[in-house]
């Protein structure tokens, strides 16, 4: 797991041992992605940053939450552990100790039809690993759409930005892209969608990259490694992000992606009711079995 997260982009963080490996990006998280040895793979849960102590004592205060106590994971905090209905970790985490970033290259500037912005200046992107910046966003299958958003929103500030709706129907909802509820501030169009489904688990996490060249540069350089290409690159329809999904070697989907939406207070949703395919604007489609 080590080499791919690497080849993938990512840097191995302090305090990682021959049981646990914590992974991180160019910026100031001390790991955005955890490994743990076990008898069989699979996906533990998810941690979600809040923004003060009181937080985690009103979290706390919620049925089937811990108490609060120390984190016991590199970096340090205060934690509270909860469970989602179907048995889906989620740990709201305060007072982590905040990492120096890595360095990074300047993004390439683009240069369209009208606007010549680079000017004596070339694009030089070797074959090469790119740097991962950060985790942006992850997708649960849940069993029950509606039990999960209503246990998420009774717990945190989310907002929907946009949902999923049965293909050529008007309803019910059954997945719902979710956004931080910060106001006039600019936030991601989504950092989690909710959908339900048969099964229980993560149907992928992404990780933002620093534009598209290190989205395409990266995925020849994967391709090069023999790692397992599933879909990409394509643009996405919910989010706009250039996306490119790639399996680790347990199976489980990641994501590279840039360039994607951002909202404030006034965005309104949506309701989507295509096929998986419909997902993708222009580039390589998923398959229509990509959400089941």
């Amino acid at each position: 797991m080590e080499k791919f997260l690497t080849a993938f982009g990512m840097v191995k963080a302090e305090g990682s041992d021959d049981r646990t490996l914590y992974m991180r990006g160019t910026g100031t998280q001390h790991h955005i992605h955890v490994t743990r040895k076990a008898d069989k793979q699979r996906f533990v849960g998810a941690s979600i940053e809040v923004a003060g102590y009181d937080d985690l004592v009103e979290l706390a205060a919620k049925p089937g939450s811990s108490p609060v106590r120390e984190s016991t994971e590199p970096g340090g905090g205060h934690e509270v552990s909860m469970t989602m209905p179907d048995g889906i970790g989620i740990r709201a985490v305060w007072g982590r100790r905040k990492a120096e970033p890595l360095p990074d290259r300047d993004p390439f500037v683009m240069n369209n039809i009208r606007d010549k912005n680079r000017v004596n200046a070339a694009v030089r992107q070797p074959v090469a690993p790119c740097t991962i910046a950060r985790l942006g966003h992850f997708v649960l299958h849940v069993k029950d759409h509606d039990a999960s958003m209503a246990w998420l929103n009774e717990r945190f500030n989310f907002l929907p930005s946009d949902y999923f709706v049965p293909p050529g129907e008007e309803g019910p909802v059954v997945g719902t892209f979710v956004r931080l509820d910060l106001g006039e501030r600019l936030v991601d169009h989504h950092f989690m969608l909710v959908l339900q489904s048969d099964w229980v688990g993560v149907h992928h996490s992404a990780f933002e990259v620093t534009d598209m060249d290190a989205v395409m540069s990266s995925h020849d350089y994967l391709l090069q490694q023999g790692y397992s290409l599933d879909v990409g690159v394509g643009r996405h329809l919910l989010g706009s992000q250039i996306f490119d999904y790639w399996k680790d070697p347990f199976g489980f989907r990641i994501e590279h992606y840039t360039d994607g939406d951002v909202v404030d207070h006034r965005h309104r949703p949506t309701r989507f009711n295509g096929t998986a395919s419909d997902t993708t604007q222009w580039g390589n489609r998923p398959p229509l079995e990509f959400f089941r």
